[in-house]
């Protein structure tokens, strides 16, 4: 008997000050990581699918982002100094 299916696990990997295309606030938005990976006897052992998301703290608006948009979004967030976040206007479309 072989035991296989998938597992979701979810990464924050940065929080920054955005304006929400659903809301319009400048708002912290959370810029998560989706990753599925395939499992074999409850080992996780490769991803199947990554998405990225961002999601507004003030109203809950999420959006999909594509790889290389995320990418850009976390080189700002290390590139920000402590205490002062980068503000990017980010229109859901």
């Amino acid at each position: 008997m072989i035991i296989f299916g998938t597992r979701g696990y979810v990464y924050q990997l940065a929080i920054l000050t955005l304006v929400c295309g659903g809301c319009g606030n400048p708002a912290a938005h959370t810029l998560r990581k989706y990753v599925t990976k395939f499992t074999l006897f409850f080992v996780p052992l490769f991803p199947v699918s990554t998405r990225f998301r961002t999601q507004c703290t003030f109203c809950g608006t999420e959006q999909k982002l594509p790889r290389e948009q995320a990418d850009g979004l976390l080189a700002q967030a290390a590139a920000a100094p402590q205490g002062e976040p980068g503000r990017q206007h980010f229109h859901q479309g």
